[in-house]
């Protein structure tokens, strides 16, 4: 190499990867039309093969055998997930009887079949042509829950949710065959809805587990649960639970048809569901309720509600929900009539607190200082002397602050969350306070706010409050009282303009006094006569007027 070369530029090559946009014809893609099962099993494997792109998929299982009925052999191949499928089922309770010589599989003179004729109880046989779908059906597959279906595609769906599917030569019918067996989290206690009297039990995400809970806990034939599917490529299935003797047969018709009337790929959570069911999608305040207690939806159910499901969900959705529903706590109704009216007017106090106290105390400390006593105001003042910004720069600060601090304390590790709560808000209010950012008094009304929002028993309304308050600290720091005033009125009409399946929000606060008092207040528990008439059940009385009947 000479000195030209070595001292020259060279130019690198680089390897340039580019997105671009696929064929329109595949963004206009129709579904194929719907396949029925051959008698024509090399048919059926193609299809199948084709389907899963088995060359390239590596947990797709096609197993393929002879089966043998009567001393004769038919082809026979099985299509599976792996990890979906609980592997011991297949081999003890479908292989097993299918391909091995036994008496069942080779009996040669089971044609005679011992029938009933007349109304006589006198048992003759009779000669039947032999049937190989309805002998295996009936003899040879132990398993208890097993269908025939004859639609490829419902077959597919079938191993998509962790189903098995069995294709035979010569029928043009396929078995599906339920042997599920993939890993799930088990019952446990309560993440977020945490209470100290009452039960410890908290959905999972398999539906058939979640529906089972609400099955132990009513144990009534009138629990209907109506199973539908949701998203054209995802299939999620969703189920409506629902007391078909309480429960308002209209409300049953309109969730369905909302749910039934969702045209999207995939459905993920619950909480998307609730977004595309929700009527209020302007506003940003919850009408629906998220839970994952049962005995919270059994409740609720018993008054005549309805209770929807997702697949791979914890949350179970509550439809309809009024204003009440979000400070009410499942707690409630196993504690005392008085500690439990008394946590409720807490709660109350609280919404109202993180509501409107930060805007209430810039509104006070800006436009309407007679309103402290002088000691106070003077405190105040002095505590604000050596702070340069203003007070509406410190309270969104320390309000930004403190969003932060709770939102790193919850994506954090668990054993650091706390200590991260707590001491990143020691150091950083004490900093602040030291280096003359922000005055003390404003640290305990952000304290006091948060702590606040803590006390919302349900999250989503929580956030709203919490998002809602900044409004408020900005109208009260632009125009004071009159200011809070003015959103205070547009607040309350949002309120009373918004519906939850045809029921008012603020249900039953617009009804009559006595009716307010009594839907609002905790009664003890031989009080509760009657259901909630806002939700207009099938049934209104939920008890006789005298329920203790040992007393009187």
């Amino acid at each position: 190499m000479n000195i030209k070369e070595l001292f020259s530029y060279h130019p690198k090559q680089y390897y340039n990867f580019e997105l671009k946009p696929t064929c329109n014809a595949l963004q206009n893609f129709e579904p194929a039309p719907k396949q029925n099962v051959s008698s024509n099993i090399e048919l059926n494997l193609k299809y199948i093969q084709s389907k899963y792109q088995t060359n390239i998929n590596s947990d797709i299982m096609i197993r393929t055998f002879n089966l043998i009925a009567q001393n004769r052999t038919y082809k026979a191949f099985l299509v599976y997930i792996d990890g979906m499928v609980d592997s011991k089922l297949i081999n003890d309770f479908v292989l097993e009887p299918l391909m091995l010589r036994s008496y069942s599989n080779t009996y040669t003179k089971n044609s005679n079949q011992l029938t009933s004729e007349n109304n006589y109880n006198i048992s003759v046989k009779k000669m039947t042509k032999f049937n190989l779908e309805n002998y295996i059906y009936d003899s040879l597959i132990p398993q208890n829950n097993l269908t025939k279906k004859t639609e490829l595609n419902k077959l597919v769906e079938s191993v998509n949710s962790g189903n098995c599917a069995l294709f035979i030569d010569t029928l043009e019918i396929a078995f599906d065959i339920d042997i599920k067996g993939f890993k799930q989290r088990s019952v446990d206690t309560p993440q977020n809805e945490n209470i100290i009297n009452g039960p410890q039990e908290a959905f999972v995400e398999n539906i058939r587990v979640n529906t089972s809970l609400l099955r132990r806990i009513l144990n009534n034939e009138n629990l209907i649960i109506e199973s539908m599917q949701v998203g054209e490529i995802s299939k999620t299935q969703v189920a409506v639970c629902y007391m078909q003797n309480i429960i308002n047969p209209e409300l049953v018709k309109e969730i369905k048809y909302r749910i039934n009337n969702i045209k999207l790929d995939s459905l993920i959570s619950s909480g998307q569901l609730a977004q595309l069911i929700e009527e209020n999608e302007k506003i940003d305040i919850p009408t629906l309720l998220e839970t994952e207690r049962p005995d919270k939806c059994s409740k609720f159910l018993m008054q005549g509600r309805a209770v929807i499901l997702v697949n791979g969900n914890p949350y179970a959705i509550i439809a309809p929900a009024v204003l009440i529903d979000f400070l009410a706590s499942p707690e409630d109704t196993n504690l005392k009539t008085l500690f439990a009216n008394f946590l409720k007017v807490l709660r109350i106090l609280a919404y109202f607190i993180t509501l409107l106290a930060p805007g209430m105390f810039i509104a006070i400390t800006g436009f309407h200082h007679e309103l402290l006593p002088t000691e106070l105001l003077f405190s105040i003042l002095a505590s604000r002397e050596h702070v340069p910004f203003p007070i509406i720069f410190e309270l969104i600060l320390m309000e930004i602050s403190f969003e932060l601090i709770r939102e790193s304390g919850i994506r954090v590790p668990a054993p650091i969350g706390a200590t991260l709560g707590i001491v990143g808000a020691l150091i950083l209010g004490d900093a602040a306070v030291s280096a003359h950012i922000v005055s003390p008094i404003l640290i305990i009304i952000v304290a006091i706010t948060g702590l606040s929002s803590f006390a919302i028993p349900d999250f989503a309304f929580s956030f709203h409050l919490r998002i809602y308050r900044f409004l408020f600290t900005l109208l009260g720091f632009c125009a004071g009282f009159i200011g809070i005033g003015a959103g205070l009125l547009v607040y309350i009409n949002m309120l009373c303009s918004m519906n939850s399946f045809g029921v008012s929000f603020v249900s039953p606060l617009t009804s009559s006094l006595s009716t307010h008092l009594n839907s609002f207040f905790i009664k003890p528990a031989w009080k509760y006569e009657k259901r909630p008439g806002f939700i207009q059940p099938k049934k209104k009385y939920a008890q006789p007027k005298i329920s203790k009947k040992w007393r009187y």
